[in-house]
């Protein structure tokens, strides 16, 4: 299995995200052309980690997206169903407590954290709706939701351009950087499936949260979510 398929299936997934897991956060840096590291600073103001809190990052990966919040002061838990990815950033970051984990079915108790957050994964699950549930179930009441995820660019010219990078510009790039270039196929489709800001910012409402807002970063190509879980 070299790519998932858009249905999503769970295993697909997961095997894909094995197989690029050693060279994923190089990749992801040259084809967002540096924009990911700007992406996850905005994603760590939007959490607002604190000393002492608990802080769950779903579809960590490597655990660079988990970084920030424990050097804030947090006890940081990186999950992924991935177990590719959970190996090498056990690896790279031996005291973190990587857990294993299906977004439709966290393995955590009711009301456990403080910020739940989930950067560019929310778009590969399977059930979206099932996942915004579970995470509101885990968060404690008066925690916060922040979701970083790729999005629609607002300014018409812009998004045409973008749509056509792509389709066309990114296989090729991703074959000189990328273990598995198909694998980037797959995540360029996945985007231009995926819900647009109004339309994600329904779901979570849908899903419990409360105060839902958002913010588009790079034009629109990615949007932070944020929404709290009421008291």
């Amino acid at each position: 299995m070299t790519r998932a398929s858009l249905d999503k299936q769970p295993h697909e997934v997961a095997s894909m995200f094995d197989g690029v897991a050693k060279r994923y956060d190089l990749t992801n840096d040259v084809l967002s052309l540096g924009q990911a590291r700007l992406w996850r600073k905005e994603v760590a103001k939007a959490v607002d980690a604190r000393p002492g809190q608990k802080v769950l990052d779903l579809a960590a990966g490597t655990a660079t997206s988990s970084q920030p919040f424990a050097e804030a002061g947090a006890y940081v838990v990186p999950c992924d169903f991935s177990l590719g990815m959970l190996r090498v950033g056990k690896e790279r970051h031996p005291w973190m407590p990587f857990t294993a984990g299906d977004a439709t079915k966290l393995p955590f108790k009711d009301d456990t954290f403080d910020a739940v957050t989930i950067s560019f994964g929310l778009r590969n699950v399977q059930a979206t709706d099932t996942a915004l549930a579970e995470l509101y179930r885990v968060t404690k009441p008066g925690g916060r939701v922040v979701i970083c995820e790729f999005s629609r660019p607002v300014w018409a010219p812009f998004r045409t351009v973008y749509m056509e990078y792509l389709m066309k510009a990114l296989p090729p790039v991703a074959r000189t950087v990328s273990s598995n270039p198909d694998a980037y196929v797959y995540l360029a489709e996945s985007i231009q499936e995926w819900p647009d800001q109004p339309a994600l910012a329904s779901r979570l409402v849908k899903a419990g949260w409360s105060d839902v807002a958002w913010r588009n970063l790079t034009g629109g190509v990615v949007a932070l979510h944020r929404g709290f879980k009421r008291d």
